[in-house]
């Protein structure tokens, strides 16, 4: 990967993430298990992705006296993609409490890997907030181009996306679409595989999320 690509991934990297990846990789990982590794892991994330906030001067006062303190300048906006993007909903918007979210459904045809927009229902005041999509695994870039699209023709100006695992291909897509985007993962994977999984991947993530594996 080159020029602004590079610019607008941000790869998260953290020895917790490190091994917490290890059993969110690995076939052998129960669904509690994955689970928790996955809670942990998006903590780490959303740090990341929620780092550079702007705030704003308040003037508060303590039980011992009057000072100026920091809160948030902006809105947070947290819009998952239904359904795996739910499971990092919680551990999101537990660090901005009273968080407004959007949810938007994209199914993936399995035969040609195009991704269709079945649900939307996004807040208000979209253009004056940060924008983050909760996407786990972004491997052609479909779901979350289709979310991104409809995004900004709701008004959404500052986007990002907080993603697990990236494929190569999937990053570059988004890029291309929107050069202002910016991504974050725990992971850039080697690249999409014939069916178009990310390899060496993890699997689907919201089947072994909520354990619906091989039903």
């Amino acid at each position: 990967m080159k020029g602004p690509i590079v610019d607008n991934l941000t790869l998260v990297r953290h020895p917790l993430v490190d091994h917490s990846m290890s059993y969110l990789r690995s076939a052998d990982t129960d669904t509690e298990s994955f689970q928790r590794h996955a809670q942990v892991v998006t903590r780490v994330l959303a740090l990341e992705v929620l780092r550079d906030l702007e705030t704003t001067p308040v003037n508060i006062q303590t039980p011992l006296e009057a000072i100026e303190s920091q809160r948030l300048a902006r809105r947070v906006i947290f819009v998952p993609v239904l359904r795996s993007g739910l499971a990092l909903l919680d551990t999101m918007n537990n660090f901005v409490p009273g968080s407004k979210v959007g949810f938007v459904g994209m199914e993936r045809d399995e035969g040609t890997a195009i991704a269709h927009q079945y649900y939307s229902k996004l807040p208000r005041q979209l253009g004056e907030s940060l924008v983050v999509i909760l996407d786990p695994m972004l491997a052609t870039g479909g779901s979350a181009l289709g979310t991104l699209n409809l995004l900004h023709r709701a008004g959404a100006t500052n986007i990002r996306l907080a993603c697990i695992v990236a494929a190569p291909e999937g990053v570059e897509r988004l890029v291309t679409a929107d050069p202002t985007i910016r991504i974050f993962t725990c992971a850039l994977d080697r690249e999409l595989n014939e069916r178009k999984f990310i390899v060496p991947g993890l699997g689907d993530f919201g089947d072994r999320y909520f354990g619906t594996a091989g039903e």
